[in-house]
C-alpha cells in the first residue's frame, strides 16, 4: 500500500522554505528568504523529509541539490502555492467589494485579435467582476481547465479537449508574410506547399500554429525549414522584415505591423488557412456565476454562436 503524507505534518511555511532552498541551493539563503533561524529551518526540512518518507535534498559542501523525489515535491509545492495565492486573491476580491473573479486563459491569436474588445464590453457591463487574463499555449489552456487552474479558455481548433464543454468562438484567417524583396512577394495567393521551398520564421515549440504548419508540411511530404523561432507575432514580423524567412500568421493579429514594416501579405489557398478558435469550460455546470456570465458574453460575441457540446 502506498504511503500517504499526513497533512497535519506539513504547513505552508515549510513548503515555502523547501521551495526557497531548492531555488537558491542553500539552506541558509532559504531560511533568510523565509525569515527563519537556520536551526529552525533545518528542523523543518528534516521533519518534511520524514513526513514524506523520502530523501528530498542532497546536502554537500557545494550546497543543496534536489533528489528525484525532491524534484517531484517542488513541482507539487509550487502548484499548492499557486492555488493558495488564487484562493487568497479571490477572497480578497470579495473583501474589497468585487463580487466576482474569473480566470481566463487564451492563446496569442485570441488575445491579440478578438478578446480585447469583448472583454472591454463585458467589464463595462459588469464592473464588479475582475477578469484575470493569462496568455498560454492551446494545450496548456486545456490542461489548466481540466485541473481547475482556469475557469474559461480560448484555444485553437484540433487541440484535444476531452471532457470539456466546447463552443465555437471566432475564425481567423492565416496568411503568409514575406519581405518585399522576397521571391514570393510578386504573388498574391500561394499554396503552403509552394512556400515550403523557402525558410520560415516560426513561433516557439508547442504553439498550436507551429503544430498546424508542421502537420501541413508533413502531409505535403516536404520538411519545413525553420530558420528562426520566436515567442510573439510582433517578433515574427520583425524577423520576416529583416529577410530571415517567411511566416504564417493570423492576418488580423499582424495588420498593424504589416503596414509599419512594409511586409507583403499572401493569401493561402489551403483550406486550413481558415482556422477556428474555440472556447471551453469544465463540463457539468461547475462554473461560478461570474465565469458563466463571461462565457455567455463570449458566445454572444461569436459570429456563429452554438450550443455547448462535450468534446469526446
Amino acid at each position: 500500500m502506498a504511503r500517504t503524507i499526513n497533512p497535519a505534518r506539513v504547513d505552508f511555511v515549510t513548503l515555502r522554505l523547501f521551495c526557497a532552498v531548492a531555488q537558491s541551493g542553500s539552506i541558509t539563503k532559504g531560511a533568510e528568504a523565509c525569515h527563519l533561524a537556520l536551526s529552525a529551518a533545518s528542523r523543518r526540512l528534516s521533519d518534511f523529509e520524514n513526513a514524506a518518507g523520502s530523501k528530498l535534498l542532497e546536502r554537500s559542501a557545494q550546497g543543496i541539490a534536489l533528489t528525484p523525489a525532491g524534484h517531484v515535491a517542488v513541482q507539487h509545492a509550487m502548484r499548492l502555492f499557486q492555488g493558495f495565492e488564487q484562493f487568497s486573491s479571490e477572497l480578497g476580491d470579495y473583501a474589497s467589494g468585487v463580487r466576482g473573479h474569473v480566470r481566463l486563459w487564451a492563446n496569442m491569436s485570441a488575445l491579440t485579435e478578438f478578446l480585447p474588445m469583448a472583454l472591454a464590453t463585458f467589464l463595462e457591463r459588469h464592473p464588479d467582476i475582475r477578469v484575470e487574463v493569462e496568455e498560454q499555449l492551446s494545450g496548456d489552456i486545456v490542461r489548466a481547465l481540466v485541473d481547475g487552474l482556469a475557469d474559461v479558455g480560448v484555444f485553437a481548433e484540433n487541440t484535444p479537449a476531452y471532457g470539456l464543454e466546447v463552443m465555437p468562438f471566432q475564425t481567423d484567417e492565416l496568411v503568409v508574410l514575406c519581405a518585399r524583396q522576397h521571391p514570393l512577394a510578386r504573388a498574391k495567393r500561394v499554396s503552403f506547399k509552394t512556400c515550403l521551398a523557402y525558410e520560415f520564421v516560426g513561433l516557439n515549440r508547442s504553439s498550436s500554429l507551429l503544430e498546424l504548419t508542421s502537420r501541413a508540411a508533413e502531409q505535403a511530404g516536404i520538411p519545413m525549414r525553420l530558420r528562426v523561432q520566436v515567442r510573439s507575432f510582433d517578433a515574427m514580423c520583425h524577423m520576416i522584415a529583416a529577410g530571415l524567412g517567411i511566416g504564417v500568421v493570423p492576418l488580423a493579429a499582424c495588420s498593424a505591423q504589416v503596414s509599419v514594416l512594409g511586409l507583403k501579405v499572401l493569401q493561402l489557398s489551403d483550406a486550413w488557412a481558415e482556422r477556428r478558435l474555440l472556447m471551453a469550460a469544465q463540463a457539468g455546470g461547475q462554473l461560478s456565476p461570474a465565469a458563466g456570465l463571461l462565457l455567455q458574453h463570449l458566445a454572444a460575441s461569436s459570429p456563429s454562436p452554438g450550443h455547448p457540446q462535450r468534446d469526446r
